[in-house]
């Protein structure tokens, strides 16, 4: 496929269907199912819609290109029950945050739990998922604990050491039981112990160490006793002992695993209920064979609650991450609701947050489902002020953590019984640092990539009095999955200057954020730079001024109403003019979603397509800086990654993506395969592209598979014809006019040949064409 991918790369910029493509302005007169009402159809579905599927042209057409914009600005009218179906099994995206901080733990709820803090949770399923956490914790403590003695042991017993052991053992005895306040005798006095209780303990029979491990694993799990019952029994088992000890688990652990081996023999309840009466190792040991994606056969036949238990068992907080990436994926393809869908992607991407950060996980399906979807076509202030207070944005960009330096909280003053101040300030920390103080990232990003833009006209001081304003903007127990909470204790006090205007103090302090919040929404900068983004996503990286002049004044006029701001857009003679017809390069997720949606195929597991996305640049929720993602077809057009395109094309098209279905069928249509190669490219092209492809793009497809015989091309032939000549005949003495005909002949057989459909539509869907919307 070399050839092939040399082609996409240099074809990619040079390709141009301007002059074939009719005008796109709507004609009064034109009839419904006139080409140009098709062109204006293809348009509007690639620009308003992740693309479009089999018969989505033509439904379209029927009910009027206008009349299904507008059906798209009004989403709530809109049937998405199939939608929800698919969503159905993922029980986070309708968890709060606590919630799924509370079923699905990270390291330190984990922690909490197994130091005592917390108390184990009683249901049998949570119980297990924190067994296992715990368990793993405890074993890596013991490993850190054991190398640790080990590097002591080989310090201890080298010559240098045992020389300078003996020499200071006198003056080393006499200082320990001469220091003043115990503290170093006490200590000498627990290492005597513990020395005192291994010697104890070498005396015991196999059977006491028995018991003893027996008496650890009865330890109720999280309890200080399970841990300290358990180390102090590794502790207490002697040398000679040891491989007894060792071979016995060993047995043990092979019978486990192949007790393990036989669950999914069982039927679906009676194996979940298996797994929970399993002792901790054992479930730890299960938890272990679903690590890797594997272990799909224990899950088979389970409910949604119980595949979730299961694998939160291997990594509860990788349960979350995966049902987020994987309802992103499946809206995307399967949403009735597609421009909500879109605007939903462009506004995360607007307020970027980054899953990697923290207890953000937790957060995220509540901040893209609650707080930007139902806003994602509202008022920009509205989305605005849910953004400034959401958990996932005030963690993400540290916010919850900024303290005024003149606030309570900054001076160290704490409240008096009856909540008057005038308690001496705290001890400043061990790092000489009083208190977190003012934090600026908020401030920063929400003039430069939320409101303003980079030249709104704003100063470094407008930056830090932004900052002030949201002073005790913060979170209740962030790790718990706790929500927006106002601290009056952190606000900065006082009057604030923000882009020459004077903010009063109000009450406690939050009606400050709301109000400098007002001044950004209704400011003309940031009608024009939305505006300026709105039209790059939907019109051209650079789009005409006088479209985004003529969109800022809606915002202005409408109160930042995007619906009205998409409506003056979408009739816009800008929107449909021909220079935009298949112009603007796909996103990664615009390229792969489109590509799944436009052939049929049926995802059954979305994760793959997920992973693919990463492998092409662009992980879900994955940009780590505030800017989100590019829009711009600069980022996205290199030599890599049309070639990851191309290769992701050809591998859905033949089926090769893990938990997408693919039906070759359906790409022909009603033809019944195997099709002629010559009938079968210009029903793929018009089926996957509506006939837009290029002279070239045909051409080059067509030799592509003229060329290919299974897995060797036509060079490879001629070599062959070339190594049946005898060895004692000259090369010069064979005719290249026979050679010729030989190769003219295979061509024609090829030709005659079934069509390799899935490859066809591979090199179709990876084209320059389709690349772009």
């Amino acid at each position: 496929m070399k050839s092939i991918h040399r082609w996409v790369v240099g074809a990619f910029l040079s390709v141009s269907l301007a002059s074939a493509v009719p005008l796109l302005a709507k004609k009064k007169d034109a009839p419904a199912s006139s080409p140009a009402e098709q062109k204006r159809a293809v348009h509007a579905l690639n620009r308003l819609t992740f693309g479009p599927r089999p018969g989505d042209v033509q439904r379209v057409m029927a009910i009027g290109v206008d009349a299904w914009i507008d059906q798209q600005l009004h989403p709530g009218k809109i049937n998405n029950d199939a939608l929800e179906g698919r969503l159905a099994p993922f029980r986070t995206l309708r968890m709060s945050p606590r919630e799924v901080a509370e079923d699905f733990p990270d390291g330190g709820l984990v922690k909490q739990v197994m130091d005592g803090k917390k108390s184990m949770p009683s249901d049998a399923a949570k119980r297990a998922v924190y067994q296992v956490q715990i368990a793993r914790q405890e074993a890596k403590q013991e490993e850190k604990r054991e190398k640790k003695a080990e590097a002591g042991n080989a310090a201890a017993t080298s010559p240098a050491a045992a020389n300078a052991g003996a020499e200071s053992v006198e003056p080393k005895t006499v200082g320990l039981s001469s220091t003043a306040g115990s503290g170093a005798t006490m200590e000498r006095s627990a290492s005597g112990d513990a020395e005192n209780g291994m010697m104890s303990s070498a005396g015991k029979s196999n059977g006491d160490t028995t018991r003893d491990i027996a008496a650890s694993s009865n330890a109720a799990v999280g309890s200080p006793a399970y841990g300290e019952n358990l180390m102090s029994t590794a502790r207490a088992v002697p040398s000679e002992t040891k491989p007894a000890v060792e071979n016995a688990e060993g047995n043990r652990r092979a019978y486990a695993d192949l007790e393990i081996q036989k669950l999914p023999e069982l039927p679906p309840d009676q194996r979940y209920k298996k797994i929970l009466a399993m002792s901790v190792d054992d479930q730890v040991a299960f938890a272990d064979s679903l690590r890797g994606g594997k272990g799909q056969d224990f899950l088979a036949g389970l409910d949604p609650k119980q595949k979730e238990t299961l694998q939160a068992m291997n990594n509860p907080q990788g349960v979350v991450t995966d049902e987020l990436l994987q309802a992103k994926v499946l809206r995307a393809v399967y949403s009735e609701r597609q421009l909500e869908e879109v605007m939903t992607d462009f506004w995360f991407n607007h307020f970027n947050v980054y899953v990697g950060k923290g207890p953000d996980r937790l957060m995220l399906a509540n901040y893209e489902q609650d707080v930007i979807r139902p806003r994602a076509m509202g008022k920009f202030e509205d989305l605005l002020v849910a953004t400034a207070k959401s958990p996932a944005m005030l963690f993400y960009l540290d916010n919850w953590l900024s303290v005024g330096p003149a606030s309570m909280k900054g001076l160290g003053i704490t409240a008096g019984p009856r909540g008057r101040y005038g308690y001496p300030p705290r001890p400043p920390k061990k790092n000489g640092k009083q208190n977190s103080g003012l934090n600026e990232n908020y401030g920063r990003e929400l003039l430069e990539l939320h409101t303003l833009s980079v030249n709104g006209g704003y100063s470094q001081r407008d930056v830090t009095e932004a900052a002030k304003v949201f002073t005790g903007w913060t979170i209740d127990k962030p790790n718990d999955g706790g929500g927006f909470k106002y601290d009056p204790n952190m606000h900065e006090p006082g009057p604030k200057f923000f882009l020459g205007h004077r903010i009063k103090p109000k009450g406690e302090g939050e009606g400050e954020g709301l109000e400098l919040l007002h001044r950004l929404a209704t400011s003309p900068q940031t009608a024009h730079f939305i505006s300026l983004k709105l039209a790059q996503r939907f019109v051209s990286d650079d789009p005409p001024q006088e479209l985004v002049d003529r969109m800022a004044k809606t915002f202005l006029k409408k109160k930042g109403d995007i619906r009205e701001v998409l409506t003056t857009l979408f009739h816009s003679p800008e929107f449909w003019a021909d220079g935009t017809y298949r112009a603007k390069v796909k996103t990664p997720l615009e390229f792969v979603a489109s590509a799944v949606r436009v052939t049929g195929a049926e995802v059954v597991d979305a994760l793959p397509l997920a992973r693919q996305l990463g492998n092409m640049g662009m992980p879900l929720y994955g940009a780590q800086p505030p800017t989100g993602y590019s829009m711009k077809a600069e980022t996205w057009v290199n030599s890599s990654a049309l070639l990851n395109r191309m290769n992701f094309a050809l591998a859905l098209s033949s089926g090769k993506i893990k938990g997408v279905k693919m039906d070759s069928g359906q790409l022909t249509g009603q033809l019944a395969l195997p099709v002629d190669s010559k009938l079968a490219l210009p029903i793929l092209e018009n089926n996957l592209l509506a006939g837009d492809v290029s002279k070239q793009t045909h051409d080059s497809i067509a030799a592509q598979i003229v060329n290919t015989i299974g897995d060797t091309k036509i060079g490879d032939a001629k070599n062959a014809v070339a190594e049946k000549k005898p060895a004692n005949r000259p090369a010069a003495h064979e005719s290249d006019r026979d050679k010729d005909k030989q190769v003219q002949n295979q061509r024609k057989a090829d030709a005659a040949r079934p069509a390799d459909v899935s490859v066809m539509a591979g090199l179709l869907l990876g084209s320059p064409e389709f690349q772009r919307r």
